[in-house]
């Protein structure tokens, strides 16, 4: 099924990793926005493909526009040098969209 693969890249970027010792999880997209100049951007490509997934899946427009607005402001704090980065990683913009397109399919 399609929604699970999308849930699995969100896991991978989001949550795929646990901090030692705590029960924080990331993933690969704030180490990928670690990159100076391109990170973000990648980062942010890889967020569009679960958007167009879901647009693909049938997700009306209203949920595509959060979801949009989601990666906005994932990669708006990202471009702030380190700490963007942190902000990054709690954000879970990735896990966010995969929820909310769960729910909208579910009640559809």
């Amino acid at each position: 099924m399609q929604f699970r693969r999308l849930a699995r890249v969100a896991k991978l970027l989001d949550g795929q990793f646990r901090f030692p010792g705590t029960r924080w999880r990331f993933g690969l997209d704030p180490l990928i926005g670690l990159i100076p100049g391109a990170g973000d951007a990648v980062s942010a490509g890889l967020s569009l493909w679960i958007v167009l997934q879901a647009r693909r899946l049938g997700a009306p427009t209203g949920t595509i526009v959060r979801m949009l607005g989601n990666i906005g402001i994932d990669f708006a704090t990202g471009l702030i040098p380190v700490l963007g980065d942190l902000l990054d990683a709690g954000y879970k913009a990735n896990t966010r969209n995969v929820e909310l397109l769960k729910r909208k399919l579910d009640s559809m």
